[in-house]
């Protein structure tokens, strides 16, 4: 059996490779119903988990690659109590990716802070807020 902190990693995993492979019924299973998604400091969307989804799908497409290294991963504050499970999620990514249109590979890295819950599914992100710190290569960037 995996413990709680290994199971979360897993769902981080599992996220990155959603993104990468642009599969949106992955990405969904990796986020609870009501979540809420703030990729705002990357210049992108924030909202819910399909709006979010839809986004991506309309935006991302033209992406020919990307790979997420997602590591450094902290899990802390974990509370039981009668709202179930809970866990807050800090965690590094370093995102290589070729952009539309650039000759050059473009990178980005920064942490993701996720606020997780225990559902009867497994652990699932009810809060995920992207800090972007860096970006080399940015398109529209000379």
């Amino acid at each position: 059996m995996t413990s709680d902190a290994e199971q979360i990693a897993g769902l981080l995993y599992r996220y990155a490779r959603a993104v990468d492979t642009k599969d949106w019924e992955l990405y969904r299973s990796v986020f609870t119903d009501d979540a809420h998604i703030d990729y705002s400091s990357a210049g992108a969307v924030v909202g819910g988990r399909d709006e979010v989804v839809e986004w991506f799908a309309a935006n991302f497409g033209v992406i020919p690659w990307s790979m997420h290294y997602i590591t450094n991963i902290e899990v802390t504050d974990f509370n039981t109590d009668v709202d179930g499970d809970t866990a807050t999620v800090r965690a590094m990514f370093y995102n290589p990716m070729q952009l539309p249109g650039m000759a050059e590979q473009s990178a980005c890295g920064g942490y993701y802070h996720h606020e997780v819950v225990r559902t009867p599914d497994g652990w699932r992100s009810r809060r995920l807020r992207e800090d972007n710190v860096w970006f080399v290569n940015a398109p529209g960037v000379p």
